[in-house]
């Protein structure tokens, strides 16, 4: 088993982040941060169009503020959470970019950034990571149609809608351009093992994923890879999952409460929002990312972190048979460097 992360043969940066969210987010602790809002249906006439254009719109601001255009992208990966992820493919018709679509459930966001790290870092000069939800769509796929009227239970998360794009790219002049005294740089990369620990309810995210989250955290500690101090930032485990978390890696001697943090813990205030254990979603850790912790980074707030995309792996038909619900955890390792400290000389 690869229990050594990936290391990229040359730099990588995060240049730049769009974020696009609907009216629940807006309302939310992180409402001010966010790019751009919109009224849900984002002036199409169903949820799966509205998604759609989320991920046109992000990717067009992080473009945007990358000052680049189609022909600078060498590749785009995207994925979503709605059927064979159309709201990536119809939602990113209209740029010239090569694409590659994905699927990592509620992981999207970190997958998509491991797989831009790894072009770039060796065939590709620049790469786009987009990823999206929205609740509505969420809901008619995977549970009821909101005019159902279901009653949600206590471990349930509410799905973001949002979308986040990330412009990732290996050209120091691309880094030495961006705001802020730092640069988001991405040291390494772990992608995650599939686990299945038997969880049944597709109304307990937080505890499918749990599991895998571990799993990933325990593989990047045994490989003598996890830095003291960093910030850990889970996905969307929620209040549920993350607990759970904690108990796993307290098992195996490893305590990380003082230095963890949730993306669906930060998105809503959960009370007012009827969020119950927290959000969940494509859009949740992606639009977290995007408006909150890269910009914390630029800024020099945080120093490093480690971001763990986390992914519950079914769909409607294995939930509707019984079947439980295996878990994915991929794993980013990203360190503010500072800008004035890269030096266009060395390669570009």
């Amino acid at each position: 088993m690869q229990n050594k992360p990936f290391f990229p043969a040359r730099r990588v940066f995060i240049t730049s982040a769009g974020s696009v969210v609907g009216q629940k987010e807006k309302r939310g602790p992180l409402g001010e941060r966010f790019d751009f809002s919109g009224d849900d249906r984002f002036g199409k006439d169903s949820w799966e169009k509205a998604e759609a254009e989320m991920q046109r719109l992000s990717l067009g601001i992080a473009m945007r503020k990358a000052e680049l255009v189609e022909g600078d992208l060498d590749l785009l990966v995207a994925g979503d959470l709605v059927n064979q992820c159309v709201s990536s493919s119809y939602g990113l018709l209209g740029y010239r970019i090569p694409f590659l679509g994905l699927f990592g459930a509620c992981s999207t966001a970190a997958e998509g950034l491991l797989l831009a790290t790894l072009a770039t870092a060796s065939v590709c000069r620049r790469c786009a990571a987009v990823t999206s939800s929205h609740f509505c769509t969420a809901e008619r796929q995977f549970r009821y149609p909101l005019e159902y009227g279901g009653q949600r239970t206590p471990t349930a998360q509410w799905t973001v809608t949002g979308a986040g794009a990330f412009i990732v790219s290996s050209r120091l002049g691309d880094a030495q351009r961006t705001t802020g005294t730092h640069v988001p740089e991405i040291l390494d990369v772990m992608p995650g093992c599939i686990v299945d620990r038997g969880i049944t309810d597709a109304a307990n995210m937080g505890a499918a994923m749990a599991p895998a989250a571990a799993d990933t955290i325990l593989r990047y500690r045994d490989s003598g890879c996890l830095p003291d101090g960093a910030l850990i930032v889970t996905g969307d485990l929620g209040a549920e999952g993350s607990a759970i978390l904690y108990d796993l890696l307290a098992a195996k001697g490893l305590e990380i409460r003082d230095r963890h943090t949730d993306c669906g813990l930060r998105i809503y205030d959960r009370d007012p929002a009827d969020a119950h254990a927290g959000a969940s979603g494509c859009g949740c850790s992606a639009v977290v990312m995007a408006a909150e912790l890269c910009e914390m980074l630029k800024d020099g707030q945080i120093e490093e972190l480690l971001f763990l995309g986390t992914g519950a792996l079914m769909n409607t038909a294995a939930v509707q048979q019984g079947h439980s619900i295996p878990g994915i955890a991929h794993l980013v390792h990203i360190r503010g460097t500072k800008r004035d400290a890269i030096s266009e000389k060395a390669t570009d």
